[in-house]
């Protein structure tokens, strides 16, 4: 029997995922040993530091993560950079395969005038500092004004603009982090707006986020109605509709005709709209559209524009991954071919693969493609060497035993005021609570 050493780096879904792969693929004729690498003292990736706390469903995935991390053949290195901490070379010349699942953390740019004005702000900062990234913790946000604009038209834009624009009281039984919770019930935001440069047809938003708008207790949500009904004409046109976007633009319809409640609180819903510049003395004061139509199934632009006079913008256009010493990218992601790393023992699966595209599950079919790669690549298992070696002297691993400890200290500090956890976001006190 071969038995077989494969690094992973990134503690995220794509990581577990490709752990849970490995371990499925153990039969009598190979075994595997799995050490999972991740640079901060926290665990899960998105599921902890990117899913809205208002969807504590999506996180219960973090039961099958925990089940991965049980298995004997599994080890955990927290607080473990890779090309800082430890080189790349040293994990592809001490493993038989290496896994790249280290996601898209970097916000794209919008590419406008007046983009860095104080108030403009990407997604990619947005929610890991609401949700408790210990690098993100310090941020300031400034909620002072009445109007927010979020540019993008797909979930995370959509997480964005409800976290704006709910009452903060339906956040407090979350695990949203005390101090973005105190920023929250601080603001003055009243309007919402979130601003799509295609049509409505061409939303990514995924049906269930749609379905739930007309739920809000405390927000109306708008959208024109003539918007949805044209989208669904010129997706009629250009033959059968998808299934998806059927749904999508049915969402859109109960959407427009729910019935509007007078709330204070408004979410808008405005597409064809392309950002053209962010206006503002030292500030964001205002963001300048440009009006978009829809010809021979292009968007093209009319040469129109408008504007809309906010204190807050947040682009929501996608994310790119950073970079990685010893590793190369190209457009964002881990240049590869079906998730191989060409001329190497390098893998990839996740955002890192293929960008930010897909939902936690997507990760799941991505590892077990991947690893079926993988296998098909192995040969004669390398000479077994061990990794925790080369870790700096001194400098502390956050194991499973001590992520235990973190996640095991934040649900008892959530369980008397009604959380499911209360999140630590200080490195030092997460690191701390590790020893304990």
């Amino acid at each position: 029997m071969a038995h077989y050493s494969i690094a992973i780096v990134g503690a995220g879904p794509a990581g577990y995922f490709t752990a849970q792969a490995l371990q499925n693929a153990q039969n009598e004729d190979r075994t595997f040993s799995i050490d999972l690498f991740e640079r901060l003292p926290t665990m899960w990736g998105l599921v902890r530091l990117g899913v809205a706390p208002d969807h504590p469903k999506i996180k219960t995935v973090a039961k099958v993560f925990e089940k991965v991390a049980a298995e004997p053949n599994f080890r955990l290195f927290g607080n473990i950079e890779i090309g800082k901490d430890i080189d790349i070379e040293d994990l592809t010349s001490r493993y038989d395969a290496v896994v790249m699942c280290t996601g898209s953390a970097i916000g794209r740019k919008l590419g406008i005038p007046g983009e860095d004005l104080p108030g403009s702000l990407s997604a990619a900062e947005f929610v890991p500092w609401y949700n408790g990234h210990p690098d993100f913790a310090a941020l300031n946000i400034d909620l002072s004004g009445t109007t927010a604009v979020v540019i993008g038209a797909g979930n995370v834009a959509m997480d964005c603009a409800r976290m704006l624009a709910i009452n903060p009281i339906e956040l407090d039984p979350t695990d949203t982090t005390d101090h973005a919770l105190a920023t929250f019930h601080g603001s003055n935001i009243r309007k919402v707006y979130i601003a799509g440069r295609r049509g409505v047809e061409h939303a990514a938003f995924t049906a269930p986020e749609l379905r739930d708008l007309p739920k809000l207790e405390h927000t109306d949500v708008y959208i024109d109605a003539d918007q949805v009904s044209e989208a669904h004409a010129r997706a009629a046109a250009a033959g059968e509709i998808e299934k998806h976007v059927a749904s999508n633009l049915e969402a859109w319809r109960l959407i427009a005709e729910h019935p509007k409640s007078g709330h204070e609180r408004s979410m808008e819903f405005r597409f064809l709209s392309a950002p053209k510049e962010i206006k503002g003395n030292d500030k964001v004061e205002e963001v300048i559209f440009g009006i978009n139509k829809i010809e021979n199934g292009k968007v093209v632009d009319t040469g129109e524009t408008y504007s809309i006079p906010c204190s807050l913008v947040i682009s929501a256009i996608g994310y790119q991954a950073a970079p990685i010493n010893g590793v190369y990218f190209h457009n964002g992601i881990i240049e590869n071919e079906a998730g191989r790393v060409l001329g190497t023992n390098i893998y990839t699966v996740g955002w890192a693969k293929r960008g930010p595209s897909g939902v936690i599950g997507t990760n799941k079919s991505d590892a077990s493609d991947v690893v079926d790669l993988l296998i098909s690549d192995l040969k004669e298992p390398k000479e077994t060497m061990d990794i925790a070696m080369l870790i700096p002297a001194g400098h502390q691993v956050i194991d499973q035993s001590a992520w235990a400890k973190i996640n095991a200290a934040e649900a008892a500090a959530g369980e008397p005021v009604g959380k499911p956890r209360v999140k630590e976001v200080s490195w030092a006190k997460l690191l701390s609570l590790g020893l304990n």
